[in-house]
């Protein structure tokens, strides 16, 4: 056989090879109800970039939620929750309009919670907001000094730098002091992360534990699912969300003149919410159960009557691949779509899928008055454009658009008529909705709402609001870029 010849058969039979494999995943995409617009997209490039496009499908675009590739079955917790939410949804339904005050505009949204993601609604809690990394850091950091009995964080991000060293040097002091230490990080997240660092904390006997393991090989490696869930959690009596990893950035604002973030202390009932959450990722990367463990004695979610006198409704949700439905997309939808007066929303990266989109115009063409706070400068340009490409689209309807100007806004929260309020780590955006462990505080407090929209008000002297008429002006250049990202909105 000449070299010629070889050549054009070996060519033909890795197209073949490629056109099999191309045809069995378009196949998956077609026939398994995935979101018609993302399944184009795939398709239109796996036929458009031969390998490339179907490497990237593969590592990037399968959806694991209905592959059911995390499991909660036999966990304890999630057993637990499945049975008071259901008990709390079946009194909401006999109780009619007989509801607490707070809890009355907002039946709907509470029996979303508990039917959708079992997110048992707590009554008693207390809570404080920190509105800058440094502040939130600062406080994490002084109440993980105190801990006696064990300390539960966990961070998309943890980085060889000063903060992290900071945290590294802490931990194996409680350590030392005989206080439980487990860490969760993400693979991805974290990629930076010397094997030296988390050496020096297990050897000291800090249970440190990624998530996800970032593997290459076999097509059902989980580089897409990320964990996203920031939370720090000390003797389960205080406990942390929001948006702060544990970085030098986040505590000085890195190249920006400050990090601008919402990161809330919660105390009382929820706590064990977020507990919750913990030890069930916790369950996923060891199959261990930390809960067996006899002196972990505190119960889900009793807590002494006394311990926390105030009143503050509130229930922990968390969403990701391992639940059934897009749980914290569902509240942000339903968020938007009850609000009668006003929504203020703050997102770092900002990239709906439609249904967001139509829900947000929809308000604001009724009447509503609909605020979106977002970074002027961004730390991912390519992201950043795919947020703008969405500008005009609500700029139409009357949404008012702000550009924060006084360093990076990494925010993430809803309000709505400054008596509901959703805090969390979940971006406005695709990835944060689909595929992403996200975790939120949803609040049903007059006096935090009321807060969060006050400083979303104070935000507004430091930045621009977006004219459509100065908007359209923008170079042609930055029009184009934007354009052509959202093409691929997606998959980001």
């Amino acid at each position: 056989m000449s070299v010629f010849n070889f050549s054009s058969w070996f060519s033909l039979t890795l197209y073949f090879f490629y056109l099999g494999l191309a045809l069995y995943f378009i196949y998956d995409l077609i026939f398994k109800k995935h979101n018609p617009t993302k399944s184009l997209t795939w398709i239109v490039l796996m036929l458009l970039l031969p390998y490339v496009g179907l490497i990237l499908y593969v590592y990037f675009g399968r959806d694991f939620r209905k592959i059911k590739m995390y499991s909660r079955k036999g966990l304890h917790d999630e057993k637990l929750k499945k049975e008071k939410s259901t008990l709390q949804a079946e009194r909401m339904n006999r109780a009619g309009s007989q509801l607490p005050a707070d809890l009355a505009p907002y039946k709907k949204l509470v029996l979303l919670a508990l039917n959708n993601s079992h997110s048992i609604l707590t009554e008693h809690n207390s809570t404080e907001i920190y509105y800058t990394g440094k502040d939130a850091l600062m406080a994490m950091y002084a109440s993980a000094q105190t801990a006696k009995h064990h300390i539960h964080l966990q961070s998309f991000i943890i980085e060889n730098d000063a903060v992290g060293t900071r945290w590294k040097n802490l931990l194996i002091e409680k350590s030392k002091q005989g206080v439980d230490v487990c860490v969760i990080y993400d693979d991805f997240g974290s990629w930076n992360l010397p094997r030296a660092f988390i050496k020096e904390m297990k050897k000291a006997g800090v249970r440190i534990e990624p998530f996800g393991k970032v593997r290459f090989a076999g097509i059902r490696a989980m580089i897409n699912y990320r964990n996203h869930r920031k939370l720090l959690i000390v003797d389960g009596e205080e406990g942390f969300l929001g948006g702060i990893n544990i970085a030098d950035r986040y505590y000085d604002g890195g190249k920006s003149i400050e990090w601008r973030d919402t990161q809330m202390r919660i105390r009382g009932e929820a706590v064990k919410q977020l507990e919750s959450s913990f030890l069930m990722d916790w369950y996923f990367i060891t199959n261990k159960n930390l809960r067996r463990r006899k002196h972990y004695k505190y119960s889900l979610p009793q807590l002494p009557e006394d311990s926390v006198p105030e009143t503050c409704y509130m229930q922990i949700v968390s969403s990701g691949p391992d639940s059934d439905w897009a749980d914290i997309m569902q509240l942000y939808l339903t968020l938007i779509t009850e609000a009668r007066e006003r929504i203020s929303i703050t997102t770092p990266y900002f990239i709906p899928n439609e249904s967001i989109l139509n829900a947000l115009r929809t308000a604001a063409l009724g009447g509503i008055e609909v605020r979106i706070m977002l970074p002027e400068e961004a730390d991912s340009r390519f992201v950043h454009f795919a947020s703008l490409s969405y500008v005009n689209d609500l700029l139409d309807a009357g949404v008012h658009i702000y550009l924060y100007t006084k360093g990076f806004v990494h925010s993430k929260t809803i309000s709505i008529d400054g008596k509901c309020c959703l805090i969390g780590s979940a971006n406005l955006d695709i990835r944060s909705m689909e595929h992403h462990f996200e975790v939120g505080a949803l609040v049903y407090n007059p006096q935090v709402s009321a807060q969060l929209e006050a400083t979303f008000d104070a935000d507004l002297k430091h930045s621009k609001l977006i004219v459509a008429k100065t908007w359209n002006k923008r170079p042609r250049r930055q029009k184009w870029s934007e354009q052509l990202v959202r093409l691929l909105s997606p998959l980001l």
